[in-house]
């Protein structure tokens, strides 16, 4: 489990090629929706390896530039913990079910706008706390998540595949993913400034957060 929990978003990597491998061989046996929801999942996978490992640096980000809580920034509010949880226990199933299911368009629209309102956490609040124009994940964001979004509400919208109760209902899922699936194992249920699963150095040292948070500082004195 440990293994897990320092390498799960290099495990995303080899997952990601696995799964372009699959979409490449199986492109005309998957319907146009199954290969959205395919697609949606492998955008989350590129998203977490950005975040994480390349260039990486979002723990600290998280830790030091957004919510900072307490004086243990390599594990206090976000650790290896609940970053598994998050990225893997809760947000795999989340967009392999989609995938399954994909007729069921109230499983896949909160989905993608999940992917799409992560522009709001990495095109806005991240960049404004670090005086920046990029943020581990935003790429992701804006040239995976958001592409394959509007393509898909444009295709379930003039495809008259989505019904009204459709959009209340993924709003609803949409927010309980974010609350219980988020913001609840990183802020509550997880949170432990004495957590025995810190992220190392070197996760801390990715993006060089610190270092552009003290330049940031010393040009505001």
């Amino acid at each position: 489990m440990n293994f897990i929990r320092r390498k799960w978003y290099y495990i995303g990597g080899v997952l990601f090629v696995a799964l372009a491998a699959v979409l490449g061989i199986f492109w005309n046996d998957f319907s146009l929706l199954r290969r959205l929801m395919l697609i949606s999942f492998m955008a989350l996978l590129v998203h977490q390896f950005e975040e994480y490992a390349l260039p990486g640096g979002f723990p600290a980000i998280m830790n030091i530039a957004w919510q900072p809580s307490g004086t243990k920034h390599d594990r206090c509010p976000l650790n290896r913990n609940s970053a598994l949880f998050v990225n893997v226990f809760v947000a795999y199933p989340f967009y392999i079910l989609p995938i399954i299911f994909p007729t069921l368009i109230w499983l896949g629209l909160p989905q993608v706008l999940f992917g799409m309102a992560q522009f709001g956490v990495h095109g806005i609040l991240i960049n404004k706390k670090m005086h920046s124009l990029y943020n581990p994940g935003l790429f992701a964001v804006v040239f995976l998540h958001w592409p394959i979004g509007i393509y898909y509400i444009w295709y379930i919208v003039v495809n008259s595949l989505v019904q009204w109760w459709m959009w209340p209902i993924a709003v609803v899922i949409l927010g309980a993913v974010a609350f219980f699936g988020v913001n609840m194992p990183v802020n509550y249920w997880f949170k432990d400034e004495n957590s025995p699963y810190p992220f190392s150095q070197e996760e801390m040292a990715r993006f060089h957060v610190q270092e552009k948070l003290e330049r940031l500082s010393t040009k505001n004195v």
